[in-house]
């Protein structure tokens, strides 16, 4: 046997493909990862202002012209106002003019990400400088002490997702691939709920009563785990029923390879590109961490629209799975009907 052959027999084509397909993979890791975080700036912050009515407009202008733009600022009518639309995620921060002193109050949300929150007050002490003005921080919404940089929930929707994939992979490639039959697909379909139920309950319990690394609701919390980690995997189970083994390579690219860098954890999403900002929102884990982070710090506010970005993968990837199982299970009966028996003619119909 030549070289050559030996080569052939060692690397199948298929392998070849697969890993080809693999260092297509790890490029894109490379990638987004960097292009995502390589270089964080704050652009188009939702910020309020509030400030007597006849300075309102031209601290609102000048602030809306600062070099890069890194606001997006409008006039609120007031603190308490203010205030709300921090709780209610609406901004990230606000400026509180003193109409009678040099000293103004920036209100911040450490909790939504403390690089944003530290941005925010270095972009206001450098804008009010010129005008002889200080300003004093005020985190409305704080991180924990034992949440650094505000990381915490973060990390905890990785792990939720890395489990999703990783369980129904196992789940797939256990049995082969595609699943042979509707029974199958429902089976494994249940043993990911149950799982999903046990994944997020033991986070929530890790990172809130084992680690006091996140306030809020236990409950909450293992619910948006529960739901995480069966939205990814059943978009796994489904994409490998659809393309067999690619499926898993198709999973890490939606969720680790766009979905994390995207996500808002490492650098809140007015300091990411305009890409990964705008697909954030609508991955998996750019979904959990903003509820995670809203269900720690801001009460529970604005969790409607990200909750339903997980519900529609965890729908999807479950009707795919099932249709895809029932198309199987129908080809497998037309070809039993049309296959040759002995003697002449074909099973029956």
């Amino acid at each position: 046997m030549t070289f050559a052959d030996e080569v052939k027999n060692a690397v199948t084509a298929r392998a070849a493909l697969l890993v080809i397909g693999v260092l297509a993979l790890q490029l894109l890791f490379i990638a987004s990862y960097v292009g995502a975080l390589h270089r964080p700036v704050p652009t188009d912050v939702p910020f309020g202002v509030v400030a007597p009515p006849q300075e309102s407009g031209r601290i609102v202008s000048q602030l809306d012209g600062l070099p890069g733009g890194p606001l997006d600022p409008h006039a609120v009518s007031d603190a308490a106002e203010a205030r709300r639309q921090i709780q209610n995620r609406e901004i990230d921060g606000a400026l509180i003019v003193n109409p009678t002193g040099t000293t103004d109050t920036l209100l911040v949300a450490s909790g939504g990400g403390t690089v944003l929150a530290t941005s925010l007050t270095k972009i206001l002490r450098q804008a009010e400088a010129p005008r002889q003005r200080t300003v004093r921080t005020l985190d409305v919404a704080p991180a924990s002490s034992d949440d650094f940089d505000g990381l915490s929930s973060f990390y905890l929707v990785v792990g939720w997702c890395v489990g999703g994939y990783l369980c129904a992979s196992i789940l797939a490639i256990s049995a082969g691939t595609r699943p042979a039959n509707r029974q199958r697909a429902l089976i494994r379909t249940a043993a990911m709920a149950l799982y999903s139920v046990a994944g997020g309950l033991g986070g929530a319990v890790i990172i809130g009563p084992i680690l006091g690394a996140l306030p809020g609701s236990l409950w909450a919390m293992a619910g948006l785990g529960a739901l995480t980690v069966f939205a990814v995997g059943m978009t796994t189970l489904a994409l490998e029923a659809l393309t067999g083994i690619v499926g898993i390579g198709l999973a890490v690219l939606i969720v680790v390879i766009a979905g994390n860098p995207s996500a808002g954890g490492a650098f809140p999403l007015p300091m990411l590109p305009d890409f990964w900002r705008s697909i954030g929102p609508a991955l998996p884990p750019g979904a959990g961490t903003w509820v995670a982070r809203s269900i720690a710090y801001f009460k529970g506010n604005a969790v409607t629209g990200p909750l339903l970005v997980l519900s529609a993968w965890a729908v999807a990837g479950t009707a795919l799975t099932l249709l895809l199982s029932m198309r199987r299970r129908g080809d497998a009966d037309e070809a039993r009907r049309t296959t040759p028996v002995p003697g002449g003619g074909s099973h029956p119909g």
